[in-house]
């Protein structure tokens, strides 16, 4: 949900951006390259109901699907399930969590993941939000999310189920962990681990601000896991302190897995503001590591500066956007082990705009290179997403505003590109569009005009394997609609 206090959106009418001149390709293109999207989101199974309005400025955007994931079963690349939040609200989540899963990773079905009250069987909480799935060895699939109380309490909790028939049915509905204000639970990802059976790990980070007020704010890394299948999850610790240094919260926790070692990486944003909490003083991502499945963990190492700026329309910034600011996205090499994390940064638009970076480590993250640039120069992008395929190629999908002209203060054009980069090496990039054409500005406004904080990719196998947002101009109604493909990296 990203809900950290100081958001790094302020100030946003000082920055002046390059706008990016560029014909657009036809909006019915729909696969530049040969390999399909396919549509994935059919249907608004919450469209009655009527539980969630925060106050009479609550505005839900019906029929939107934003913020997906997805998981490809280890054993079966065509076995595929998506997961993202359905009727986004503008003040905080949605109306519930949704899935789609398919057989032959073209037609999809719907289901709905029981995390709200709007979905049958649902937890006890009014919306949700921060979807996010994973497959084990075996074949389960685990799913989790936030539950949100705006009416009837301030709470926040942490939820996982599971399916053991490829994401048709969801069971086992636990609440790993809830809290009432000043607490919040934000941000939470959940991670099957790869050669463990049984074995999964939710991280997130826990906001306290108690008292309420400038100079208390703490933000630890939580963990809940489970070792067998999803049935119970252990009881939430903390397993990265922020205390040492005031006002200072972690965010994006997010856990990879060395296949060869067992080996756990955690990726996080850490932030510390000012006194007042007005201002960020210092920002790094940071990693720490984890070799006896998740009991202990290292002391974090830095990986990069987070180097972000606020999320703008480069040609009215008075218009924000949200996107995966602050967020890293993490990967493994299965055969090397080298680790990779992609992030938004300013570091080569001098602090401008937000573009695609990356770093990589070859020593178990102990040391960690300079940032490379990834997506176009002088282009502002957006969402990094990236995975290693079993041939040690690094793929990154970004939506970026290459197709944007001089002057165009009504449309965003906005298109998502895949990267790909021959055994890491930046040298050996290509670059291809996999969506069409689409207006930013037609998506849900929630604390900016919302895509997700984050879109999926993962390796099935022949390769990569995406699931992306798009928006439907003219469609107030149905504002966006969540698509998948696969495409090969060699």
């Amino acid at each position: 949900m990203r809900a950290f206090l100081p958001l790094t959106a302020v100030a946003t009418a000082t920055l002046l951006l390059t706008a990016v001149t560029g014909a657009a390709p036809a909006a019915a293109d729909r696969s530049p390259d040969g390999a399909p999207l396919t549509k994935v989101s059919h249907g608004d199974p919450y469209a009655d109901c009527t539980i969630g309005a925060r106050s009479p400025d609550s505005v839900v955007y019906p029929s939107t699907e934003v913020e997906p994931y997805l998981s490809v079963d280890p054993r079966d690349p065509k076995r595929v399930v998506t997961v993202f939040q359905q009727d986004r609200w503008n003040d905080g989540g949605a109306r519930g969590l949704a899935a789609a899963w398919t057989t032959d990773g073209r037609t999809f079905r719907r289901s709905t993941l029981p995390f709200s009250l709007c979905a049958p069987g649902g937890a006890d909480f009014e919306r949700a939000s921060d979807p996010w799935v994973s497959t084990g060895p075996d074949g389960t699939v685990y799913a989790g999310g936030e539950g949100i109380d705006f009416t009837r309490s301030t709470r926040s909790a942490l939820l996982a189920a599971t399916s053991r028939d490829g994401g048709r049915t969801w069971h086992d509905l636990t609440t790993t962990h809830v809290d009432e204000e000043p607490f919040f639970n934000d941000k939470p990802s959940l991670t099957a681990d790869p050669i463990r059976k049984g074995t999964a790990y939710q991280v997130w980070d826990r906001l306290d601000n108690d008292p309420p007020g400038p100079s208390s704010l703490d933000g630890p890394g939580y963990i809940s896991l489970t070792r067998d299948g999803g049935r119970t999850w252990s009881r939430a610790r903390p397993f990265v302190d922020t205390s040492a240094v005031p006002n200072t919260q972690t965010i994006g926790h997010l856990i990879v897995v060395d296949r060869r070692t067992g080996t756990l990486y955690d990726f996080f944003d850490q932030i510390t503001y000012a006194d007042d909490l007005s201002t960020v003083v210092e920002a790094h991502y940071a990693v720490v590591t984890s070799t006896d499945a998740g009991e202990t963990w290292s002391s974090p190492v830095t990986v990069a500066r987070d180097s972000s700026v606020p999320e703008v329309d480069p040609n009215d910034p008075s218009k924000l956007l949200r996107s995966a600011a602050t967020l890293p996205s993490p990967a493994v090499d299965p055969k090397t082990g080298a680790l990779y994390m992609a992030y938004e940064g300013s570091d080569f638009s001098g602090g401008k705009f937000d573009a695609v970076q990356l770093v990589r480590s070859t020593d178990g993250g102990r040391t960690w290179g300079a940032p490379e640039l990834i997506s176009p120069e002088g282009v502002p992008a957006f969402s990094p997403s990236i995975a290693v395929d079993e041939h040690g190629t690094v793929a990154l999908t970004y939506h970026d505003l290459r197709f944007l002209k001089p002057g165009d203060t009504t449309t965003l054009p906005t298109a998502y590109q895949l990267a790909t980069l021959a055994h890491g090496d930046p040298e050996r990039r290509t670059e291809r569009r996999i969506s069409r054409v689409f207006d930013w500005l037609q998506a849900p406004y929630a604390g900016g005009y919302f895509l997700g904080d984050y879109q999926g990719l993962v390796a099935d196998g022949k390769g990569v394997r995406a699931v992306l947002t798009e928006t439907n101009s003219g469609a107030p109604q149905n504002r966006t609609d969540v698509y998948s493909g696969s495409f090969r990296t060699r």
